[in-house]
């Protein structure tokens, strides 16, 4: 063969293997952008937080509304005032049973006057009785006259005992009076705020029939003692005791968290939506770390910590696949398969028993098309090699 003969084939050859080269390169396997975390060693906590949003609630709140209708006449506070145990609210307008007060305090004092009257006859009767009884026994008067002096001494005394009844059933009538009148006015039955009023001075207000909603004529809320009270599902209640620390979060006040206790849990379940189960619980603010003002009807999410686990070997919770697996990147550029041991676990992170070290980097994207066992990978971010 001669040597341009040779030279054209070791070209021919040369250009088929440049081709075949860019052909493989062009079709080969394109490393998968993935999202990598380096497993550390930290806290890791088991919890379970409410299925539907909680509300702050005061410890004390009550909706005052008079036990009878009447005209408002004295409104005493307004919407938002800080009152005081004991003091007037509202009065309806009672001038007739004011009336009725004066009308039996002035029986009483009637009754008592002729109380004063008939006792002292009475004593004078009783008296000429003995006087007389003394005679009728040294024979100086007959034994009817005694009889008369003594019986007439009887029915005095009878009458003044019917004059301090009288007394008896007019002081009666003057606390019948002065109950009806406190029926038309409303005291404060705690120190709160005056959260809502329903009517204005000559409206009508109207209490509540049986089985009636009506609205109340003043909501009072004492403000200065709260907690939050939040759905659970019914699974998880058995998990739940007093006195587990919880920490509650504030649509109100974002990105923030506040710690807290179980204070109690319902002793029975509520179905307020259908195949939603679920048992009420009470949980307090730690009083030295609460935020400085809370409002009550807040939305309110409580996570109840079960327990704790501290400086622990830990996964992110997103990187578990079914059946506890787990793609940790290879030193070869190629994911590889291991199956951990799970311990404690949240939404967040999951420990790690065995499997894994600290150190280690497992892939959290594992919704990435082509992310599996034996496919190469780059972190995402960065361009192939």
């Amino acid at each position: 063969m001669s040597a341009k003969l040779l030279r054209r084939l070791l070209l021919t050859l040369l250009v088929v293997a440049l081709i075949g080269a860019a052909v493989w390169w062009a079709k080969r396997p394109q490393p998968i952008p993935v999202l990598l975390v380096t497993v550390d060693q930290g806290l890791v906590e088991s919890s379970i937080a409410n299925t539907r949003a909680g509300t702050v609630e005061a410890c004390l709140r009550t909706k005052l509304s008079a036990t009878i209708g009447g005209r408002i006449e004295v409104l005493a506070v307004k919407e938002g005032d800080r009152v005081k145990k004991g003091q007037l609210l509202m009065k309806l307008w009672n001038d007739d049973q004011q009336a009725q007060s004066t009308l039996a305090l002035a029986q009483v004092e009637t009754a008592r006057k002729r109380v004063a009257e008939a006792c002292t006859v009475a004593a004078n009767a009783e008296s000429e009785a003995k006087r007389q009884t003394s005679l009728f026994r040294q024979g100086f008067v007959s034994g009817s006259r005694e009889e008369q002096v003594r019986a007439e001494a009887q029915a005095r005394r009878a009458g003044c005992d019917a004059a301090k009844a009288d007394v008896v059933q007019a002081q009666a009538r003057v606390s019948a009076t002065r109950i009806d009148q406190r029926r038309t006015v409303l005291y404060a039955p705690f120190a709160g705020t005056v959260a809502k009023i329903v009517g204005e001075v000559g409206e009508y207000s109207t209490p509540s029939p049986p089985g009636v909603p009506t609205p109340p004529a003043i909501d009072l809320i004492d403000d200065s003692c709260l907690y939050v009270s939040a759905p659970m599902d019914e699974v998880d209640a058995p998990k739940i005791v007093a006195g587990q620390p919880v920490r509650i979060s504030f649509d109100a006040l974002p990105r923030q968290s506040f710690p807290g206790k179980v204070r109690r849990i319902a002793p029975y379940v509520s179905a307020v939506e259908k195949q939603a189960r679920t048992v009420d619980i009470e949980a307090t603010l730690d009083p030295d770390k609460a935020p400085p003002r809370l409002l009550v009807g807040y939305s309110a999410d409580v996570e109840v910590i079960l327990a704790t686990r501290e400086n622990v070997v830990r996964v992110p919770t997103s990187a578990l696949q079914e059946g506890s697996r787990v793609l940790v990147a290879g030193a070869d550029g190629t994911l590889q398969e291991r199956t951990v041991k799970a311990g404690l676990s949240n939404w967040e992170f999951t420990e790690v028993l065995d499997g894994l070290k600290a150190g280690d980097r497992v892939v959290t994207s594992l919704e990435r098309e082509g992310v599996k066992a034996g496919a190469t990978f780059v972190a995402d971010g960065k361009s192939p090699k």
